[in-house]
């Protein structure tokens, strides 16, 4: 089955590093071809249609690149607490805001993922539960400052020291914190074939 998933070219419309990484880890042979795309979104939108939305206006923008023998995959995720979506802070401050109100608290994440050929679409979003234990401002200050999560959702990576130290439960697909849920991805390109 690997040797005709790999008949295809797949295209990753994303910059992301951890994305690019687990594909490749998976035994996919990725290509990176991603367009700036705006990220806002309508504030009336239910919060968890957000990351699909974002995922399939990605897809948009890349489509007309797109060769018959190529399969798009774009995705975008998003923290949720609250019925809030917290993004990548905007510096330390923010930062701090993010980490201390999800602080010994459970949080979604929902990745919202398009996976596209020149002849069809397949998009899904999965969710994630992830709690965190009680973090100090010194713990918060300590990630912070090491790990400098400025590029990631939530401010945190799971891959990482907060992960490793502050995490005590995941309720559904670690790839998925990561920003992309391989099984699902798989799945959604095999039905692709």
């Amino acid at each position: 089955m690997m040797y005709n998933l790999n008949s295809k070219k797949i295209i990753l419309g994303s910059k992301s590093p951890r994305r690019s990484q687990l594909l490749s880890e998976a035994g996919f042979n990725v290509e990176v071809r991603s367009q700036d795309v705006a990220e806002d979104f309508d504030e009336n939108m239910p919060v968890i249609e957000v990351p699909l939305m974002l995922a399939n206006r990605k897809a948009t923008a890349l489509i007309a690149t797109l060769n018959p023998d190529e399969i798009l995959i774009t995705a975008d995720s998003v923290v949720i607490l609250d019925n809030k979506i917290y993004n990548k802070p905007q510096d330390y401050n923010d930062g701090c805001r993010i980490l201390t109100e999800l602080s010994g608290r459970t949080h979604t994440v929902a990745t919202g993922v398009c996976i596209l050929t020149t002849a069809a679409q397949n998009s899904f979003t999965v969710k994630t539960e992830v709690t965190f234990e009680e973090m100090s401002i010194e713990e918060i200050d300590f990630y912070l400052t090491n790990h400098q999560p400025y590029d990631k959702a939530g401010a945190y990576g799971i891959q990482d020291w907060i992960g490793l130290c502050k995490v005590a439960s995941i309720k559904g697909s670690y790839s998925n914190v990561m920003g992309l849920p391989m099984k699902e991805v798989y799945e959604g390109i095999r039905v692709m074939m």
